[in-house]
Formats: C-alpha cells, sequence, structure tokens
C-alpha cells in the first residue's frame, strides 16, 4: 500500500486544498496521515475525515518585530524533531503541503529522509513558510502563471488549486427553495471570506435599493455581521456562514462579489462564476489578494474594483458590465489549464511516490 502524508495548517486556506485531495487518494489506495499544530483549525478540519491526526510543536516565523520571535525558533526545532521520529515511524512514500508555518519542519525532516516533498502555493508571490520549503521540495505547485517566475524552473509546475468536488454538484432548485428567492431575476453572491469584509458588507448594502431592481442578492456576511433592520428586504437575503447550501447556492447566482482569497478565486474558476473581486487592501496584508485579482482580471476572469476606490456608483456600474459580460468570462475559465487542478497534482503524487518506492 502507498502512504501520503499530508500537512498544511494556520488557516482554512491551507487545509481545504488537501481535504479535496482525499477522495481520489482514497480511490487510489493511499494510506493518509496528516501533520499539523497541536491545536490548529487544521485538527479540528481533518478530524471528521477519520484521518490519522500527528500534533507537532509549531512557531510562527515573522517579517516583523514580535517578542516571540525570540521564543518561537524553539518551538519550529521541537516542531522538527517531533515530525522526524513521525515520518521515521510513519514511513510515507511521498508527503504533500500546503503550506503555514506548520509545513516547514514537516518539510525539512521529509528531506532528511530523503521523502520526496510536493508543496503548493496558493498565492501570486511565495509566502515565507514555502520560501523556506522551496530548496527541500522535489515540485512546486501553483495557481497562477506569473508564479513560475519565481520559483525553480526545474520544480515548477501550474496546477491550479484543488477544489472540493462536491461544489460542483449544486442544484439551483434547492437553493431557490433553502432561501425563498423567487426565479424572476438572476442572482448575485456576495462573499467576504469566512470572517465576512466590512467594506464589502458595507458597499453591498449601501446600493441594495438600486441593486434589487435588478437583481436578488444573497448575502454571505461572516459571523455577527447580520443586519436586523435588512431582514425580510424582498430579493434580499443574509447569512452568517453557509456550509453545506453553498454548492446549492452556486448553482443558482449568474455573478459573484468576492474578497481576492486564493482559494476562494481558485473556487470560482473552476465554477466558471465570473466575479468582481474587492482584494483586501495592501495595508492591510502583504499585498497578495491584490496580485491575485489582478491575475484574474488580466486572464479574464475576473473584473476588479479596489476597496479605496468603491463608491456607490462605481460599485453598481462594475456589476453591470460584469452582468453583461459573464460568457464572455465564463468562456475564458472554461479555457484554462487551471481548472484540472486534482488530477494534475495527483498525477504528481504517484509519480513521486513511484520514484521513492
Amino acid at each position: 500500500m502507498k502512504r501520503i502524508l499530508l500537512t498544511g495548517g494556520g488557516t482554512a486556506g491551507h487545509v481545504t486544498p488537501n481535504i479535496a485531495l482525499l477522495p481520489r487518494l482514497r480511490e487510489l489506495g493511499y494510506e493518509i496521515s496528516y501533520m499539523g499544530s497541536y491545536d490548529g483549525i487544521e485538527k479540528k478540519l481533518i478530524e471528521e475525515f477519520e484521518i490519522p491526526y500527528y500534533g507537532i510543536s509549531s512557531g510562527k516565523l515573522r517579517r516583523y518585530f514580535d517578542p516571540k520571535n525570540f521564543t518561537d525558533p524553539f518551538k519550529v526545532i521541537k516542531g522538527y524533531g517531533e515530525a522526524r521520529s513521525i515520518l521515521k515511524k510513519l514511513k510515507p512514500d511521498v508527503l504533500f503541503s500546503k503550506g503555514g508555518f506548520v509545513s516547514v519542519p514537516v518539510v525539512l525532516a521529509a528531506r532528511h529522509f530523503k521523502i520526496p516533498a510536493i508543496i503548493h502555493e496558493s498565492d501570486m508571490t511565495p509566502g515565507l513558510a514555502n520560501k523556506l520549503c522551496i530548496p527541500s521540495a522535489w515540485k512546486v505547485c501553483c495557481n497562477f502563471p506569473e508564479t513560475l517566475q519565481y520559483l525553480p524552473k526545474e520544480k515548477a509546475v501550474l496546477t491550479g488549486s484543488p477544489i472540493r468536488q462536491e461544489l460542483l454538484k449544486g442544484d439551483a432548485l434547492k437553493a431557490l427553495r433553502f432561501t425563498g428567492l423567487s426565479p424572476d431575476k438572476p442572482v448575485i453572491l456576495v462573499m467576504g471570506g469566512s470572517l465576512g469584509a466590512a467594506a464589502v458588507n458595507e458597499a453591498v448594502r449601501s446600493v441594495l435599493p438600486r441593486l434589487l431592481k435588478d437583481y436578488h442578492v444573497i448575502h454571505l456576511c461572516g459571523k455577527g455581521k447580520l443586519d436586523p433592520s435588512l431582514s425580510g428586504l424582498s430579493g434580499y437575503v443574509q447569512y452568517e456562514y453557509i456550509k453545506s447550501e453553498l454548492k446549492d447556492l452556486f448553482a443558482l447566482c449568474e455573478i459573484v462579489i468576492s474578497r481576492a482569497g486564493a482559494n476562494a478565486i481558485c473556487e470560482l474558476l473552476a465554477l466558471r462564476k465570473p466575479s468582481l473581486l474587492i482584494p483586501l487592501p495592501a495595508a492591510s496584508s502583504r499585498g497578495d489578494q491584490l496580485l491575485n485579482a489582478r491575475s484574474f482580471e488580466k486572464q479574464g476572469f475576473s473584473m476588479v474594483l479596489e476597496e479605496e476606490q468603491i463608491t456607490p456608483d462605481s460599485l453598481l456600474s462594475a456589476v453591470h458590465t460584469l452582468y453583461e459580460n459573464r460568457q464572455k468570462m465564463s468562456d475564458a475559465m472554461a479555457a484554462s489549464r487551471q481548472t484540472d487542478s486534482i488530477e494534475t497534482i495527483i498525477s504528481l503524487i504517484e509519480e513521486a511516490a513511484g520514484r521513492n518506492s
């Protein structure tokens, strides 16, 4: 039996692509294990799949001054030792890493045992954790054509990001029943990320009366961000968070307004949903969402409206333009090389496992 170890954590975005690979790995008969931090979000997300989980010490590697910079390196060193002990026991044929700081000691330990490591970079430019892992990796997968220039040529593979296949099996009629909306207008799905995005929420709600003349709006606004004054407004429904029904909402909507997190927009690509991306400003991040959004715009998949440029008129104009050009964008996404991510990555895993065995 072939054995694979998955790793990645710190945020859901470092875990869900691993989850998307599970059905195909099981079909191929892999014995699957997962390594993450002791109590990170990855542990909670992986538990429901009944996969053996191994926790290790994890510290964050920061580019800025923080007192923890003096103690966290010792946590990473401890994690490296724990990872080596676990790898010695598990003897995996291949390692697949989705990134996050917990993955660094795991990839380094895999190198010690000559276990081929495949790592995946979601954003346009590699984050610090993956930068540290790239010298030890056998292959480096990426989402964007522009990322290839930042990676060693002999290791880089443009794959896109694996997404959960159940998202492709939505039912628009179920979504109509769930939301109570009528089928007489096109539907816009608004997504601000799992925690919501105050700026996106505020912008959409500020133009609702004008927006609802032509569209219905489904608004995923984030925990604690419901607006009770809008409850019962015809053509508008709001939810803090959606889980199992998300696939049906995707099937129902014509266009999407979203932040530009890498995993979220790769789901939109796989679903061929034209989108208006409102990236997190560079001042609030390392600027990766802005780069992600501009890449999708350049490839003809999305439109971009930066947060600083949002006005009621600019938002409405962008939505109408997006809707008018939705088929052109959908066709561009259908022609993309980044939509068969799971099979592309699985082929790399099979090759690596074969080489190691």
